[in-house]
């Protein structure tokens, strides 16, 4: 299992961090999702066949790009 932490510079509640988790569990192989609102910090944990790439288009898909993605 591969773990991943960024930064989502557009969170700014908690129903931002919940959007994320609800959209990114919804994807085969994410295993957990946390956030945290005032780091807007993400953790995220996945195997295949979910990949970061994945994870980062539906993340921008959403609107929570990660920073420097």
């Amino acid at each position: 299992m591969e773990t991943r932490t960024f930064v989502a510079p557009n969170i700014s509640c908690h129903h931002c961090v919940q959007t994320i988790a609800r959209e990114l569990k919804a994807l085969e192989g994410v295993r957990e999702v946390h956030g945290d609102v005032a780091t807007r910090q993400v953790t995220v944990s996945f195997e295949p066949p979910a990949t970061w790439d994945r994870i980062v288009a539906v993340l921008h898909e959403i609107g929570y790009p990660p920073a420097g993605a």
